[in-house]
Protein backbone atom coordinates (compact mmCIF):
# COMPACT_ATOMS: atom_id res chain seq x y z
CA UNK A 1 0.00 0.00 0.00
CA UNK A 2 2.70 2.49 0.91
CA UNK A 3 4.52 1.50 -2.22
CA UNK A 4 1.67 2.65 -4.18
CA UNK A 5 1.13 5.57 -2.52
CA UNK A 6 4.97 6.36 -2.76
CA UNK A 7 4.31 5.78 -6.80
CA UNK A 8 1.65 7.81 -7.70
CA UNK A 9 3.77 10.93 -5.42
CA UNK A 10 6.70 10.08 -7.58
CA UNK A 11 4.53 9.99 -10.42
CA UNK A 12 2.96 13.35 -9.68
CA UNK A 13 6.09 15.29 -8.37
CA UNK A 14 7.18 13.99 -12.13
CA UNK A 15 4.54 15.35 -13.91
CA UNK A 16 4.51 18.61 -11.69
CA UNK A 17 8.50 19.02 -13.18
CA UNK A 18 7.55 18.34 -16.70
CA UNK A 19 4.89 21.20 -16.03
CA UNK A 20 6.89 23.34 -14.84
CA UNK A 21 9.89 22.33 -17.32
CA UNK A 22 7.21 23.17 -19.90
CA UNK A 23 6.15 26.54 -18.99
CA UNK A 24 9.84 27.51 -18.73
CA UNK A 25 10.29 26.52 -22.23
CA UNK A 26 7.17 28.70 -23.33
CA UNK A 27 8.64 31.47 -21.25
CA UNK A 28 11.86 30.91 -22.88
CA UNK A 29 10.33 30.67 -26.46
CA UNK A 30 8.42 34.01 -25.53
CA UNK A 31 11.22 35.97 -24.04
CA UNK A 32 13.06 35.44 -27.39
CA UNK A 33 10.31 36.58 -29.75
CA UNK A 34 10.08 39.81 -27.76
CA UNK A 35 13.56 39.97 -28.66
CA UNK A 36 13.42 39.42 -31.70
CA UNK A 37 10.78 41.85 -32.54
CA UNK A 38 12.56 44.30 -30.50
CA UNK A 39 15.53 43.74 -33.02
CA UNK A 40 13.49 43.98 -35.91
CA UNK A 41 11.83 47.34 -34.69
CA UNK A 42 14.87 48.86 -34.03
CA UNK A 43 16.39 48.37 -37.39
CA UNK A 44 13.37 49.28 -38.94
CA UNK A 45 13.05 52.56 -36.80
CA UNK A 46 17.05 52.96 -37.91
CA UNK A 47 16.64 52.22 -41.73
CA UNK A 48 13.37 54.72 -41.69
CA UNK A 49 15.81 57.24 -40.03
CA UNK A 50 17.54 57.73 -43.78
CA UNK A 51 15.78 60.19 -45.33
CA UNK A 52 17.03 61.73 -48.75
CA UNK A 53 19.11 65.06 -48.06
CA UNK A 54 17.75 68.14 -48.80
CA UNK A 55 18.63 69.53 -52.30
CA UNK A 56 20.01 72.75 -51.21
CA UNK A 57 22.36 70.43 -48.71
CA UNK A 58 24.19 68.78 -51.70
CA UNK A 59 27.23 69.90 -52.04
CA UNK A 60 27.97 67.16 -54.92
CA UNK A 61 26.21 64.52 -56.44
CA UNK A 62 27.92 61.58 -58.82
CA UNK A 63 26.97 58.29 -60.45
CA UNK A 64 29.21 55.49 -60.06
CA UNK A 65 29.59 52.77 -62.76
CA UNK A 66 31.62 49.76 -61.25
CA UNK A 67 33.44 47.38 -63.59
CA UNK A 68 35.95 44.71 -63.56
CA UNK A 69 38.65 47.06 -64.43
CA UNK A 70 37.61 49.55 -61.54
CA UNK A 71 36.77 46.26 -58.70
CA UNK A 72 40.40 45.06 -59.94
CA UNK A 73 42.11 48.52 -59.65
CA UNK A 74 40.77 48.31 -55.95
CA UNK A 75 41.05 44.83 -54.79
CA UNK A 76 44.92 45.15 -55.87
CA UNK A 77 45.21 48.28 -53.90
CA UNK A 78 43.52 46.92 -50.94
CA UNK A 79 45.55 43.89 -51.13
CA UNK A 80 49.03 45.08 -52.03
CA UNK A 81 48.55 47.47 -48.83
CA UNK A 82 47.54 44.47 -46.36
CA UNK A 83 49.20 41.91 -44.64
CA UNK A 84 48.65 39.07 -47.08
CA UNK A 85 49.81 40.99 -50.10
CA UNK A 86 53.21 41.86 -48.21
CA UNK A 87 53.63 38.40 -47.29
CA UNK A 88 52.76 37.22 -50.41
CA UNK A 89 55.37 39.74 -52.55
CA UNK A 90 58.27 39.23 -49.77
CA UNK A 91 57.96 35.38 -50.16
CA UNK A 92 58.06 35.39 -54.34
CA UNK A 93 60.92 37.93 -54.33
CA UNK A 94 63.18 35.53 -51.74
CA UNK A 95 62.56 32.67 -53.90
CA UNK A 96 63.51 34.75 -56.68
CA UNK A 97 66.38 35.72 -54.45
CA UNK A 98 67.32 32.48 -53.39
CA UNK A 99 67.45 31.24 -57.51
CA UNK A 100 69.81 33.73 -58.23
CA UNK A 101 72.00 32.99 -55.83
CA UNK A 102 72.22 29.49 -56.97
CA UNK A 103 69.66 27.59 -55.49
CA UNK A 104 67.45 25.07 -57.98
CA UNK A 105 65.31 26.49 -60.56
CA UNK A 106 62.47 25.00 -58.66
CA UNK A 107 62.79 28.65 -56.41
CA UNK A 108 62.14 30.75 -59.66
CA UNK A 109 59.53 28.65 -60.48
CA UNK A 110 58.05 29.05 -57.21
CA UNK A 111 58.77 32.78 -57.21
CA UNK A 112 57.12 33.58 -60.47
CA UNK A 113 54.20 31.69 -59.63
CA UNK A 114 53.63 33.39 -55.99
CA UNK A 115 53.60 36.62 -57.41
CA UNK A 116 51.75 35.83 -60.30
CA UNK A 117 48.70 34.16 -58.39
CA UNK A 118 47.74 36.58 -56.34
CA UNK A 119 47.16 39.49 -59.05
CA UNK A 120 45.21 36.54 -61.83
CA UNK A 121 43.22 35.33 -58.48
CA UNK A 122 42.12 39.21 -57.66
CA UNK A 123 41.47 39.80 -61.03
CA UNK A 124 39.33 36.51 -61.89
CA UNK A 125 37.42 37.49 -58.05
CA UNK A 126 36.83 40.71 -59.41
CA UNK A 127 35.22 39.74 -63.05
CA UNK A 128 33.30 37.31 -61.08
CA UNK A 129 31.96 40.17 -58.92
CA UNK A 130 31.10 42.77 -61.84
CA UNK A 131 29.09 39.85 -63.55
CA UNK A 132 27.38 38.11 -60.78
CA UNK A 133 26.72 41.51 -58.23
CA UNK A 134 23.35 42.69 -58.68
CA UNK A 135 24.62 45.97 -56.99
CA UNK A 136 27.05 46.77 -59.77
CA UNK A 137 24.56 46.30 -62.79
CA UNK A 138 23.27 49.62 -61.83
CA UNK A 139 24.78 52.67 -61.01
CA UNK A 140 25.21 53.88 -57.78
CA UNK A 141 24.02 57.49 -56.98
CA UNK A 142 26.27 59.31 -54.02
CA UNK A 143 25.12 62.54 -52.50
CA UNK A 144 27.61 64.42 -50.46
CA UNK A 145 26.97 67.20 -47.66
CA UNK A 146 28.27 68.56 -44.08
CA UNK A 147 26.89 65.39 -42.11
CA UNK A 148 27.73 62.28 -44.54
CA UNK A 149 27.85 60.70 -47.83
CA UNK A 150 24.41 59.27 -48.62
CA UNK A 151 24.62 56.12 -51.66
CA UNK A 152 21.21 55.20 -53.55
CA UNK A 153 20.35 52.29 -55.74
CA UNK A 154 16.11 52.03 -56.86
CA UNK A 155 14.77 52.34 -53.52
CA UNK A 156 17.40 51.46 -51.19
CA UNK A 157 18.87 54.55 -49.40
CA UNK A 158 22.10 53.96 -46.85
CA UNK A 159 24.24 57.41 -45.21
CA UNK A 160 27.60 56.98 -44.00
CA UNK A 161 28.72 59.47 -40.96
CA UNK A 162 32.26 61.73 -42.06
CA UNK A 163 33.30 60.82 -38.44
CA UNK A 164 32.93 57.28 -38.92
CA UNK A 165 35.12 57.21 -42.03
CA UNK A 166 38.12 54.96 -41.76
CA UNK A 167 40.59 56.23 -44.09
CA UNK A 168 40.42 57.97 -47.84
CA UNK A 169 43.09 57.24 -50.56
CA UNK A 170 43.58 57.24 -53.87
CA UNK A 171 45.12 55.29 -57.09
CA UNK A 172 45.58 55.91 -60.77
CA UNK A 173 42.13 54.92 -61.13
CA UNK A 174 40.15 56.14 -58.47
CA UNK A 175 39.71 57.68 -55.32
CA UNK A 176 38.69 55.18 -52.17
CA UNK A 177 36.89 56.32 -49.00
CA UNK A 178 36.90 53.30 -46.59
CA UNK A 179 33.91 53.62 -44.39
CA UNK A 180 35.82 50.78 -42.09
CA UNK A 181 39.08 48.64 -42.03
CA UNK A 182 37.15 46.34 -44.98
CA UNK A 183 34.39 48.25 -46.98
CA UNK A 184 35.03 51.30 -48.99
CA UNK A 185 33.52 53.57 -51.58
CA UNK A 186 35.15 53.48 -54.79
CA UNK A 187 34.93 57.15 -56.71
CA UNK A 188 36.19 55.59 -60.38
CA UNK A 189 37.96 58.82 -61.99
CA UNK A 190 36.33 57.88 -65.25
CA UNK A 191 33.06 59.10 -63.83
CA UNK A 192 34.73 62.17 -61.75
CA UNK A 193 35.58 63.12 -65.13
CA UNK A 194 36.92 66.93 -64.31
CA UNK A 195 35.25 66.88 -60.84
CA UNK A 196 38.16 65.11 -59.44
CA UNK A 197 39.54 68.19 -57.26
CA UNK A 198 35.91 68.65 -56.25
CA UNK A 199 35.52 65.85 -54.75
CA UNK A 200 38.82 65.95 -53.16
CA UNK A 201 38.48 68.85 -51.87
CA UNK A 202 35.06 67.96 -49.88
CA UNK A 203 36.93 65.22 -48.09
CA UNK A 204 39.54 67.18 -47.02
CA UNK A 205 37.16 69.58 -45.63
CA UNK A 206 35.50 66.50 -43.87
CA UNK A 207 37.95 64.39 -42.56
CA UNK A 208 40.67 64.21 -40.08
CA UNK A 209 43.51 64.99 -42.05
CA UNK A 210 45.42 62.28 -40.37
CA UNK A 211 42.63 59.75 -42.07
CA UNK A 212 43.10 61.40 -45.75
CA UNK A 213 46.09 58.99 -47.98
CA UNK A 214 46.06 61.25 -51.27
CA UNK A 215 48.92 63.05 -52.11
CA UNK A 216 47.44 65.98 -54.27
Amino acid sequence: MNNDVDWKESTQKAEDMRSDAEGLRQDAAHMQQSAEDADSAVMAEESEKVCPPDHSAILYELDVHMNVSILYDYMLRHTYTSLQGLIATILGVMCILFFAKGAGVIYLVAGIIIIAYLPWNLFLSAKRQALNNEAFQKPLHYMFTDEGIYVSQGDALEMQKWSSMYQAVATARSIIVYTSRVNACVFPRADLKNDTSVLLEIICRHMDPKKVKIRQ
